[in-house]
């Protein structure tokens, strides 16, 4: 297809992007909804961002795409059946390696009305997982990847996208939510196979609407531990949380202020388990 363009309104960013892969239009259509302009004249975006495939002879014989941002290239190219996991992982860099008003964790971020949990996690840990259960079972989804936090303060800005799913929570969350929006498979990734999951229609009605930040908890799927539950100290939880900082150090006393904030009126937690159905009862009974 010929290079196409739309805006991408993910608030509180809007990005422009331009492609000519059919997949990642058709894609983004899917999972964003009505977040896509087709015309993209219409907004003035924050980031301007361009997904395309390689050279002609590579598009013809080994087809490639690229991902850029403002003319920068942060990744090799990929082959093109992973061209929706690229454009998904290049919004994130876009956003950690440039965005400066607000202290970004590596968290994912969901509320019960205007009550908000952190979710930090290392790959593996079955956050994502988690993620897609809560959303699709009475909690608005903020982000699957990143909290946005106001500095010197509790509250956390909606940054909603697509759920990454990856290797087996793929046919769990196809078994639980057999009406949901997902992506096609981006196979053999460096994190395995990878597909996306389009939240709830009322994560996305709610995208502009901020929370306060009431507890922070460290998941950790175990299939032996049916569900343990540890409180970390303030010096545990202040420790750990800057390693999920992406901009803690560039931002100075302010991202400290900020993390400090968080774990003097936060309570924290590290969960081990298996079981999802307790795990959402005892964040709903005993942290909310």
């Amino acid at each position: 297809m010929a290079l196409s363009s739309f805006v991408l309104n993910t608030h509180p960013f809007s990005f422009r992007v331009s492609t000519d892969i059919e997949q990642i239009v058709e894609s983004v259509k899917l999972l964003y909804g009505d977040a896509v302009e087709l015309d993209s004249r219409i907004s003035l975006p924050y980031y301007e961002i361009k997904i395309k495939h390689t050279s002609l002879a590579r598009k013809l014989f080994k087809s490639q795409s690229q991902f850029f941002c403002d003319q920068r290239e942060p990744f090799l190219p990929m082959p093109i059946d992973k061209c929706l996991a690229m454009f998904e992982w290049g919004l994130n860099w876009v956003v950690s390696a440039h965005e400066f008003r607000h202290v970004i964790l590596h968290s994912a971020v969901l509320a019960k009305g205007d009550k908000a949990v952190l979710f930090p996690a290392p790959p593996g840990s079955g956050k994502s997982t988690l993620t897609s259960w809560l959303s699709h079972n009475g909690w608005r989804l903020l982000s699957d990847e990143m909290a946005l936090m106001t500095p010197n303060t509790t509250q956390v800005t909606p940054f909603v996208r697509p759920i990454c799913l990856k290797n087996n929570a793929i046919a769990l969350a196809k078994e639980w939510f057999p009406d949901g929006r997902f992506s096609h498979i981006s196979p053999n990734t460096h994190k395995g196979d990878v597909i996306h999951l389009s939240p709830p229609q009322a994560s996305w009605h709610e995208r502009f609407n901020t929370a306060e930040v009431v507890a922070i908890v460290y998941p950790q799927y175990s299939t032996s531990t049916f569900c343990d539950i540890y409180e970390l100290t303030k010096a545990e939880a202040f420790s750990t949380l800057t390693t999920n900082a992406f901009n803690y150090g560039v931002l100075g006393g302010t991202g400290f202020t900020t993390l400090t904030n968080l774990v003097e009126k936060c309570q924290t937690f590290e969960v081990k388990y298996n079981n999802l159905e307790e795990l959402q009862s005892f964040l709903e009974n005993d942290v909310l």
